[in-house]
């Protein structure tokens, strides 16, 4: 365990039960979410890389424009 995540969990531990409870909650949706986020692009890596490709090829054809510009 690194000396961070040892230190969150000394102040978490001076929280009430209720505190302590939430902020694992928080920490278990976030491990749970990663994880399914790595499952999903690991499966679909041949999909990923076609779409990658796909913005490339949308981009050497000048069909894209700089963010800034669509949020301006």
């Amino acid at each position: 365990m690194t000396g961070l995540l040892q230190e969150a969990l000394r102040r978490v531990e001076s929280l009430s039960s209720e505190e302590q409870d939430a902020i694992a909650s928080q920490i278990i949706e976030t491990l749970d979410d990663e994880a399914a986020w790595a499952r999903s692009f690991s499966k679909d890596q041949a999909a990923i890389r076609s779409l990658a490709r796909e913005a490339l090829d949308e981009h050497r054809r000048g069909e894209t424009r700089p963010l800034d510009e669509l949020l301006g």
